[in-house]
């Protein structure tokens, strides 16, 4: 019984696509010597999430996302996120996957609670994450909109521990 009410809480607050994604995440695992590794979390809410890409280069010698992977620790909204993520960029070339906002993950999934958007925001920062350890990865010129998105991230990063620095619950 118990069970049965916490899902049906759940499932009033999320539309049945974070559900879906929830309860049968697409791409969910590892890749073994993945091309590079986007790893975000929120000290806050505790979620925390793994990406990791494989590129290869199409037949116009870009740099796509062969595969893609996740791990995450979290809530119903960072999983389902997470999975999304996976499927909105699978397929597309560095430049395109690098695209994709929190608003196109948001859209995806037919809409999140508005306190469950920063979820959308660290599976769009897990991606860029990732791809930035490619290029690190691989010696490559980071390019400048790529640069100052992952400072973005890592001032954030800092700020919020920093705050939360030296507390125990």
């Amino acid at each position: 019984m118990k069970a049965k009410k916490i899902q049906n809480t759940c499932s009033s607050l999320y539309t049945p696509k974070v559900m879906e994604t929830f309860k049968n995440p697409h791409n969910y695992g590892k890749i073994k010597n993945a091309s590079g590794i986007g790893k975000v979390g929120n000290i806050v809410c505790g979620d925390v999430m793994w990406l990791y890409i494989k590129v290869a280069e199409n037949k116009k010698k870009e740099d796509f996302i062969k595969d893609i992977k996740f791990e995450t620790f979290g809530c119903v909204a960072a999983i389902s996120t997470s999975s999304i993520i996976t499927d909105l960029v699978k397929g597309k070339t560095i430049k395109d996957a690098l695209e994709v906002t929190k608003d196109d993950v948001i859209k995806s999934l037919g809409g999140l609670p508005k306190v469950k958007y920063h979820c959308s925001v660290l599976a769009v920062d897990a991606l860029i994450e990732a791809v930035y350890d490619y290029f690190i990865n691989n010696g490559m010129d980071i390019p400048a909109d790529l640069k100052k998105k992952h400072e973005i991230i890592q001032k954030s990063k800092n700020i919020i521990e920093k705050r939360y620095e030296g507390q125990k619950e």
